[in-house]
Parts: C-alpha cells; sequence; structure tokens
C-alpha cells in the first residue's frame, strides 16, 4: 500500500488556512488504497509526525488538522532510495513515506523550498517542482514572465525593502506617475491568501499599506485597480495540462480579502460555473492553460483573471500552485463541477507526482 505523507502547517501566515487544507486532503484519501502519515510544520519550522492524523473543530476554520508537538524529528533523506526517512531520536522511532502531499502554503512552503529539499531526497511529491514553485509564489517574476508571453496582466510597480528604506518620497511619487488613479492594490510579492493585502483609496494612504505589506516580505507590488471580476480557472496535470470550467468570486467586503476567504462565512459568494460568454470563457481557459506553460507548472495550480465589467478584456491576476483544499476551496470544486470528485482529484494528483518522478529519475546524471 501506497504511504501518503500528508505536510501541513508550515512557516508562514497561511499555517493556520494550511491546517484546513490538510483535514479536507486527509478525509478524502481512500484508505482502501493510501496508508496516511500526517506530518505537522510548526511556525518555527520544526516537523512533527503525528501518532495518527486527528481532526478538530476551529472556531475560524471549521475542520483543521490537528498538529502534535511531539517527539524530536530529523530528516534522512537518503537512507532508502526514493522514500522520505524521518527519525524521531527521542523515541527511537522510524517512519518514512513513499510520496509527499504537500498541503502547506506561502513562504517556506510554496517558494520552492520544501520542494527543493524533496527533490534532493529524490523523493515524488504532488504540486509544482521547485523551479514552477518559485517562479510562482513570485508576483513579479510571475507578471514579467507572463508579459513577455503575450499574456495580459495588470500594470503594476515592484519596490525593495533596500529601495523603500532608500527614498519612500520617490517611491511614492513614481506609483503616483505611473500608475491609474486610486484604488491601488498594496501586496507582498510571496504571500499567498491575501495576507499584507490593502486597498488604497488615495494616495495619501500608500505609505501606511507599503509599510504594512513589508511586514510580510521584502519586496511588494504596488497594482492598479481596475474595476472588474474576479475569475478563476483550476489546472490539471503535467505535460498536457487542461482547464476546468470558470467559476467567479463575489466579495462582500471591498475586495476578497484574508478575512473574507477564511473568517467571515459570508465574506464572498462562488459563483459556478461562472455566467461568462462562451467565447470569453474559452480564452480565459486557453490562458489559464498558457499561463501554467510559461511558468513551468506541473501536478495543479489555480490562475486567478480579472473580467472587465463591462467588456470582454481580461488580465491574469496570479497564479497559486498549492492553492486551498478545503471542502469549500475554488480548486476542487471547479474540478468537481467539471466531472471530477474530491477522492479522484486526490487519486489524479498523486499519480501525476508519481509520473513526474518517473520521468526525472530517468536523467541522467553522469557523463
Amino acid at each position: 500500500m501506497l504511504r501518503v505523507g500528508v505536510l501541513y502547517g508550515g512557516r508562514s501566515g497561511e499555517h493556520d488556512v494550511s491546517l484546513c487544507s490538510a483535514a479536507s486532503i486527509v478525509s478524502a484519501l481512500d484508505p482502501q488504497k493510501y496508508e496516511i502519515v500526517a506530518i505537522g510544520i510548526d511556525r518555527d519550522g520544526r516537523w512533527y509526525v503525528q501518532d495518527r492524523p486527528v481532526i478538530v473543530e476551529s472556531a475560524d476554520f471549521g475542520r483543521v488538522l490537528k498538529l502534535e508537538k511531539k517527539g524530536r524529528w530529523y530528516v534522512n533523506h537518503f537512507e532508502e532510495n526514493n522514500k522520505l526517512i524521518l527519525h524521531d531520536i527521542e523515541a527511537d522511532r522510524r517512519v518514512g513515506v513513499d510520496v509527499v502531499f504537500p498541503a502547506v502554503h506561502g513562504t517556506y512552503c510554496e517558494d520552492g523550498t520544501l520542494q527543493g529539499l524533496l527533490e534532493l531526497a529524490m523523493v515524488p511529491y504532488v504540486g509544482a517542482d521547485s523551479i514552477g514553485s518559485s517562479v510562482g509564489i513570485d508576483k513579479d517574476i510571475s507578471k514579467r514572465l507572463l508579459r513577455d508571453g503575450g499574456i495580459p496582466v495588470v500594470p503594476w510597480l515592484s519596490v525593495s525593502q533596500a529601495e523603500w528604506s532608500g527614498g519612500p518620497a520617490r517611491i511614492i511619487e513614481s506609483a503616483v506617475k505611473n500608475l491609474a488613479a486610486s484604488p491601488l492594490f498594496v501586496k507582498p510579492a510571496r504571500t499567498g491568501s491575501s495576507v499584507g493585502v490593502k486597498r488604497v483609496k488615495s494616495h495619501d494612504e500608500l505609505e501606511q499599506a507599503i509599510n504594512f505589506a513589508f511586514r510580510y516580505d521584502t519586496k511588494i507590488l504596488i497594482e492598479q485597480g481596475i474595476d472588474t471580476r474576479e475569475i478563476e480557472c483550476s489546472v490539471l496535470g503535467n505535460g498536457v495540462p487542461r482547464a476546468s470550467v470558470l467559476g467567479e468570486i463575489i466579495p462582500r467586503h471591498e475586495f476578497y480579502s484574508y478575512e473574507s476567504k477564511y473568517l467571515d462565512p459570508d465574506g464572498a459568494r462562488l459563483v459556478i460555473p461562472a455566467d461568462v460568454d462562451p467565447a470569453v470563457s474559452d480564452s480565459i481557459r486557453a490562458t489559464a492553460v498558457n499561463a501554467y506553460r510559461v511558468l513551468c507548472c506541473s501536478g495543479m495550480a489555480r490562475v486567478d483573471f480579472f473580467l472587465e465589467r463591462n467588456g470582454n478584456r481580461f488580465y491574469l491576476n496570479e497564479i497559486n500552485t498549492i492553492p486551498g483544499f478545503t471542502g469549500i476551496s475554488m480548486y476542487p470544486k471547479l474540478w468537481e463541477h467539471s466531472g471530477i470528485g474530491y477522492p479522484a482529484l486526490i487519486d489524479i494528483l498523486i499519480d501525476l507526482a508519481l509520473e513526474r518522478h518517473r520521468e526525472k529519475m530517468r536523467i541522467r546524471t553522469d557523463r
């Protein structure tokens, strides 16, 4: 029986969201096919293999996978070929997994660092590899690549911490000059779930919003605000990816913030399929697959778009290589409406991980 390590938690502002995604994944894994090993990462980055997966209720996030900090665990990535082996040196306990299903989001998890570790260990894992992950999470780099690939993106300005420290007035002047009138959006370059994002209604609010975003990253983006609808598309596959039907998010807050996504049960309404002209829908779905290839993704990704309210023009907002996986998350729900239920989707993702691993293992490393 295949032993699946569900990796969750992590050192990021999306730690709590990850516990919720992990609970849904564990619930959907078929116990007749898989042996489940829950591996929690605490906020300090320490790993803990759980005695068994335990799902508990959370006031803010519903059902979450419990994370107990028991033992002193170390990773041994070459003890057994193509397996991730973890040792608890306190209890002299050894646990191995055949494939890793990351349910982690954000920095140190979704940004290629975790994927690099798993690639060094030559262990199969679900989702984009280290290149796709690192490119996908950086909104600045991904926008540059998408723009060069002929994919429309919203005008933006990227700012490093060093640039901001060296001249805040110059940065604000550049934003006012090069971006259209308010509102503007200020966001960290490498976070998800709208962590650190502020909607700025006037230029007087820019400095405070930028300082807030720099709490979560060393690089931030200032984006032009556009009156649009929020459209999302799920993509699945390795060499031959496919796109789901489209969904629309209708936030009841000023924008689709962290609070509206997770803390307010009435924060947004999801409409699947989205009410979009069929020709425009086909174009968005084709663009989602094209962007998936441009950014070197594999396994899965959710691609988010802005669609003008009074027209057919659209822009690619961002790509998420480890999208939310809760029971109400858009990624699995879009595939459910496209004919692939949640348990079947989990099976496909694991098969894709194993397929990519076989392909990588055929690459020669000698001369």
